[in-house]
């Protein structure tokens, strides 16, 4: 089973990386593969370029052999659309292999509003973690998608390539990318929210209004 996180990883911290070993737990994988975008279609630009959010991922990862990354998305032009992404995976995994996609219930949310949704179901899985405070309105599409196609647990997943929708309720860390990027550019330490290594280089490089190392 081949399973994706993506995200744009604005800067990556503990938030994601712990809930990247979660999946691998309850999914019982080996591997859970980061996916940053390129440039995302719902949202401004990134606060970091896309080799600067490659790098600190890769410094974040650095000796858990649970996580890797794929940067696939960062080597097409143009915004990063997700049923472009799975085609490709598909297309490598061949069509048997289960694929399963990672995403949030306030992404979930919105998901017919993404690009190509329809065909999604038909090249992944998708695990759909509940974020607090967000929840999948009530006849909406999103929930009728989850009514057709919900199953009890990750063996379902296991026994097809693709088609089905796992809600996923793990313990999740309080931590956001956008209040890690707040507090740096207000002058505050984010360190024990981001690994220290990402938080070097994050002063370094003068990412998101931070001064040079010093206030470490």
């Amino acid at each position: 089973m081949h399973v994706i996180y993506g995200g744009t990883f604005d800067p990556v911290h503990h938030g994601h990386l712990r809930l990247g070993l979660e999946i691998s737990d309850a999914l019982a994988v080996d591997r859970v593969h980061l996916l940053p975008c390129h440039i995302p279609p719902h949202r401004g630009n990134t606060g970091a370029t896309s080799e600067q959010r490659l790098e600190l991922i890769r410094l974040a990862i650095n000796g858990e052999h649970r996580l890797c990354v794929d940067d696939r998305e960062l080597h097409r032009a143009g915004a990063s659309y997700t049923a472009d992404t799975l085609r490709q995976l598909r297309a490598e995994l061949g069509p048997e292999m289960p694929l399963v996609m990672v995403v949030g219930t306030d992404a979930f949310a919105a998901f017919d509003r993404w690009r190509e949704w329809v065909d999604i179901p038909a090249l992944a899985h998708i695990v759909v973690v509940q974020r607090p405070g967000a929840g999948i309105p009530v006849g909406s599409q999103a929930a009728r998608l989850l009514a057709e196609r919900s199953v009890p647990g990750p063996e379902a997943l296991r026994a097809s390539p693709c088609g089905a929708i796992l809600q996923l309720n793990p313990p999740l860390l309080d931590i956001s990318a956008t209040g890690i990027r707040q507090r740096i550019a207000s002058g505050r330490s984010p360190r024990y929210l981001t690994p220290d290594p990402v938080w070097q280089r994050i002063q370094s490089l003068r990412l998101y209004g931070a001064c040079p190392a010093g206030n470490f």
